[in-house]
């Protein structure tokens, strides 16, 4: 199960804006793809809800993770989106 450790790096934290605009980059990838923070529970992250539900913030810590062993290249796209300032997407 590939896993990538990212950072949330918009200034609002992932709030509806954002989180609509990653649910949306995340259900481009044609895999099943989950968030976490470290030590909690996943979520989906093609669901805008679901990822409000997390409140994460600027600065906080997740994991990405997929059980498809070829989503290696999404999870890297979505981290590094998560290093962004999604409100402009």
């Amino acid at each position: 199960m590939p896993e990538r450790h990212a950072t949330v790096l918009c200034s609002q934290g992932l709030h509806a804006r954002p989180a609509a605009a990653f649910a949306r980059a995340a259900a481009k990838s044609g895999h099943r793809i989950t968030l976490r923070r470290t030590g909690g529970d996943p979520v989906s992250v093609s669901s805008t809800l679901m990822l409000m539900s997390l409140g994460l913030k600027e600065g906080e810590e997740v994991v990405l993770a997929s059980d498809d062993d070829t989503a290696g290249p999404e999870l890297d796209r979505l981290a590094a989106l998560l290093a962004t300032e999604l409100d402009g997407q």
